[in-house]
C-alpha cells in the first residue's frame, strides 16, 4: 500500500513533526545540561552562600538524587496522564524550581530548589522520549530523529560545562539556574502549538506500593554511593543505604508479578535487547560522568584554566558527539545492527579514556587532551543513538513513558554511581601517592598537583574498562536487525510476560 495513506502513517503526516522535534529536543537539552551546568558555578555558589566542602556537593546530588529516584514513577505518571499534559508540567515546574534555584538565600533553599529541579525532570525526560517515540515511526525518519536525540543526550553535560563557564564568568552563577526559564517558556508555548498526543488511560491507577519500592530503592542505591564518596565503602550508613537499596528493588520485583497495575511490566526488562540497552546506557555513562568530574578540576586546579577556557575545551567533545550520533549512527542504523554501532563505539571511548591516562601536570591540551575528548566522543555518539531508538522500538504505546524513564534511569544512575566510585578510588590512590612521595617540603606544591593527576589516571583506567565491559554486553546481548529500510514500523503490541 502506497504510505501515504493516513492510516498508516498518522504521526509521519504532521510536516510540523520536525519543528516539534526541536520542542523536544530543547527540552531534553535543557534536562541533561542541567545535571552539569552547575559544576563549573560550585566555587562562586560555595562562597556566595557559605557551604562548607562537606556540604557543596548536595548541588549536584539533590538534582541526581531526585531525578534518577523518581524516573519511573515520572513515566508511568506519563503514560496514565498523557505525555503531552505531563511535558509541560514538568516544563512548568522545572522553571519554576530553576527561578527558586538561582533567588537562594542559603544553601538549603538552593539544595531544596535542586532536588525539586530533578523531580520534574523525572516527569519531563520520559515525556520527551515517549512523544519521540510515538511521533516518528517510519524506520528512516526516526534514525534521523533519534540521531538528534540522542546527540544531546551525549553532549548535554558537556555543553553544560561550556553554558556554565559563560554564565559563571560574564554574569554569575544564579544565572545558571535563571537561563532554564525562558528556555522553558519557548518549550512550553512550542509544545502547545506543535506537539500531539492519545489521552491518558482513562480509569487507570497508580502503583503506589511499586512506586515507593522502586523509587525508594534506587534513591537509596544512588545516595549510598553519593556518601561513599566522603565516608569510605565500610561505613555503617553507606552499607545501610546499599542493604536497604537492594531490598526494596528485590521488594519491587516481586510486586511487579502480582500488581494489577505495575509500576514496570517485567515483560519490558525480560526482553533480550531492551535489558543489554539499558546495562550499556548505565556502564557507559559510569565512565563518560566520571571523567567530566576529573576533566573539570584539572583543567581547572591544575593547568589553571578560567571557567570560560574550562568551557571552552569540552567543544571538541560535542562537537564529535553530535557528528557521531547524527552523521554516522543516524545514516547507518537502517542498515546494520545497533551493535554494530554499539560495540566499535565503546572501543573508541574506552581507547579515548587510554589517551587521556597520559595527562601529567604539564600535558598540552593539542597533543594530549584534545585527541583523547574526540575519540571519546565519537565513541559515545556512535553508542547513545541506537540504544535510545533499540530500547524504545516495538514498545506497546501505553508503555512508552516508563520504558523511555527506564533508558533516562539508567543513564542517571550509572552518571551517579560513576561519579562516586571514580572519585572515591581517585581520591585514595591520590592519596597513597602522595604520602610516597612527599619528602621533600619544598617540593609539596608539585608532589600534590602530580598526586592529583595521578588518581584521575587511576581512576580513568577504571573508566576504560568500564566502557569495554558496555561493549561487551551490547555485543553479546543486543541482537536486534537493521529495521526495514523505508517500511514504516509496525503499529506496537504489548509484548507478553515471559
Amino acid at each position: 500500500m502506497s504510505d501515504t495513506r493516513p492510516a498508516e502513517a498518522p504521526a509521519d503526516a504532521d510536516p510540523r513533526r520536525w519543528w516539534g522535534l526541536v520542542i523536544i529536543a530543547l527540552a531534553q537539552l535543557m534536562v541533561v545540561l542541567d545535571a552539569t551546568i552547575v559544576n563549573i558555578a560550585l566555587p562562586s555558589a560555595q562562597s556566595d552562600l557559605g557551604m562548607s566542602d562537606g556540604n557543596r556537593q548536595w548541588v549536584i546530588t539533590a538534582y541526581t538524587l531526585a531525578f534518577g529516584g523518581l524516573l519511573l514513577l515520572g513515566g508511568r505518571i506519563a503514560d496514565l496522564v498523557g505525555r503531552k499534559r505531563t511535558f509541560v508540567i514538568g516544563l512548568i515546574g522545572f522553571a519554576a524550581a530553576s527561578a527558586l534555584g538561582g533567588a537562594a538565600t542559603s544553601s538549603g533553599m538552593l539544595f531544596g530548589a535542586r532536588a525539586l529541579q530533578g523531580a520534574f525532570a523525572a516527569v519531563l525526560a520520559p515525556s520527551a522520549l515517549s512523544l519521540l517515540t510515538t511521533t516518528f515511526t517510519d524506520p528512516k525518519e526516526r534514525g534521523k530523529a533519534f540521531g538528534i536525540y540522542g546527540a544531546l543526550a551525549g553532549s548535554g553535560s558537556a555543553i553544560g560545562f561550556i553554558v556554565g563557564g559563560l554564565l559563571t564568568e560574564y554574569l554569575n552563577w544564579r544565572w545558571c539556574l535563571y537561563v532554564n526559564v525562558p528556555i522553558a517558556i519557548v518549550a512550553v508555548f512550542g509544545a502547545f502549538a506543535l506537539l500531539h498526543d492519545r489521552p491518558g488511560r482513562a480509569g487507570a491507577r497508580l502503583d503506589v506500593p511499586g512506586a515507593l519500592l522502586g523509587c525508594g530503592g534506587l534513591v537509596a542505591i544512588v545516595y549510598g554511593f553519593s556518601e561513599a564518596e566522603s565516608r569510605g565503602w565500610s561505613d555503617g550508613l553507606v552499607l545501610g543505604l546499599f542493604a536497604a537499596g537492594v531490598v526494596m528493588l528485590a521488594g519491587f520485583v516481586w510486586w511487579q508479578t502480582r500488581a494489577p497495575m505495575p509500576l514496570l511490566p517485567l515483560h519490558i526488562v525480560k526482553d533480550r535487547n531492551r535489558a543489554g540497552c539499558f546495562l550499556t546506557m548505565a556502564l557507559a555513562t559510569i565512565g563518560m560522568f566520571g571523567l567530566f568530574l576529573f576533566m573539570t578540576y584539572y583543567l581547572q586546579v591544575v593547568l589553571d584554566y578560567s571557567p570560560v577556557r574550562t568551557g571552552l575545551a569540552f567543544l571538541p567533545l560535542t562537537v564529535a558527539i553530535i557528528i557521531g550520533s547524527t552523521q554516522i549512527s543516524a545514516r547507518l542504523l537502517n542498515r546494520v545492527a545497533p551493535r554494530m554501532l554499539m560495540v566499535p563505539g565503546m572501543v573508541l571511548a574506552a581507547g579515548g579514556m587510554v589517551l587521556f591516562t597520559r595527562m601529567t601536570v604539564h600535558s598540552s591540551y593539542a597533543t594530549e587532551i584534545l585527541p583523547a575528548l574526540l575519540l571519546m566522543g565519537l565513541g559515545m555518539g556512535l553508542t547513545f543513538m541506537p540504544v535510545f531508538a533499540t530500547a524504545t522500538a516495538g514498545v506497546a504505546p501505553q508503555d512508552s513513558g516508563v520504558t523511555s524513564a527506564t533508558v533516562n534511569t539508567s543513564q542517571q544512575v550509572g552518571g551517579s554511581i560513576g561519579t562516586a566510585l571514580l572519585n572515591t578510588i581517585a581520591t585514595s590512590s591520590g592519596t597513597a601517592y602522595i604520602a610516597a612521595h612527599l619528602h621533600n617540603p619544598a617540593q609539596k606544591a608539585l608532589i600534590l598537583k602530580e598526586g592529583v593527576v595521578h588518581g584521575y589516571t587511576v581512576a580513568i583506567w577504571w573508566a576504560a574498562g568500564i566502557m569495554l565491559l558496555a561493549g561487551l554486553v551490547a555485543g553479546l546481548m543486543v541482537t536486534a536487525k537493521a529495521p526495514r529500510h523505508g517500511a514504516h514500523a509496525p503499529e506496537p503490541v504489548p509484548e507478553p510476560a515471559l
